[in-house]
C-alpha cells in the first residue's frame, strides 16, 4: 500500500522499483490490485451507508438502502477491475503497433500501477458532499502525471516512439475510467434508478435478495 503513495510523491523511484521487481499478472492482481479496489470501494460504501450521498440536482440528501449499497459495491468493484484489464488489453495492442518486443505483462504492470492514483482518490467519495467528478478529474490528473513516469521505465518503448505510446496510453486511460466513473456516478446521484434496473435485479437474484 505504501508503494501507491510513492508512485505519487517519488515517482521514478517507485517505477524503477516495479520495473526491475518484474511481478507476474497473478502476484500484481491479488497482491495489490484487488486490495486497493475493495479498499476503495468499501469506503465509498461505508460513508454511503453512513451519510447517503448529497445530489445536486435534486437539491437533497439521498439515504441507500442496504441491499442498493451492495449492488453497488459489486457493479463498481467488477467495473473497475474490468477496467484495468481491458485498459491493459488496449495498451498492450497500441504499444505493439511501435515496438514488437512490448509484451502484455509490461503493459498490465503500467496500468495497474498506474491507476493507483485514481483508485487513492476514490477514497474521497466516502464523503457525501465530494462529487464523483471531482474526484475523477484528481485521480485522472495524477494517473496521467504517473503514466508520464512508467511508460519509459515498464513499457521501455523506443525513444522516438515514446512519446506517442505515452500519448496513446493517456487517451485509453481516460476514456475507459471515465466511462466507468460516468456509470457509478449515475447510480450516486440519483440519474440511475437502481432499484428498479436489470442489473439490480439480477444481482439480487444471484445473491438471494
Amino acid at each position: 500500500m505504501f508503494k501507491l503513495f510513492f508512485l505519487i510523491f517519488e515517482p521514478g523511484a517507485a517505477w524503477d522499483k516495479i520495473a526491475r521487481a518484474q511481478r507476474g499478472i497473478a502476484f500484481i492482481t491479488l497482491i495489490y490490485l484487488l486490495p486497493l479496489i475493495a479498499l476503495c470501494t468499501g469506503l465509498e460504501l461505508w460513508g454511503l451507508s453512513l451519510h447517503g450521498k448529497w445530489q445536486p440536482h435534486f437539491q437533497r440528501f439521498r439515504t441507500f438502502a442496504p441491499e442498493d449499497i451492495l449492488t453497488l459495491g459489486i457493479i463498481q468493484f467488477l467495473l473497475l477491475f474490468v477496467v484495468v484489464f481491458v485498459t491493459a488489453v488496449l495498451v498492450y495492442h497500441i504499444g505493439r503497433t511501435f515496438q514488437n518486443r512490448l509484451t502484455f505483462v509490461q503493459a498490465f504492470t503500467t496500468i495497474a500501477y498506474g491507476f493507483s492514483p485514481m483508485f487513492l482518490m476514490r477514497f474521497l467519495d466516502y464523503y457525501a458532499t465530494m462529487h464523483p467528478g471531482v474526484t475523477w478529474m484528481l485521480g485522472i490528473g495524477l494517473t496521467i502525471w504517473t503514466l508520464y513516469q512508467g511508460i519509459p521505465r515498464v513499457m521501455q518503448p523506443d525513444p522516438t516512439h515514446a512519446f506517442g505510446v505515452y500519448l496513446s496510453t493517456v487517451m485509453v486511460v481516460i476514456l475507459t475510467s471515465g466511462l466507468a466513473r460516468l456509470m457509478t456516478a449515475l447510480c450516486v446521484l440519483g440519474r440511475v434508478d437502481l432499484q428498479h434496473s436489470w442489473l439490480s435485479h439480477g444481482i439480487g437474484r444471484l445473491l438471494g435478495y
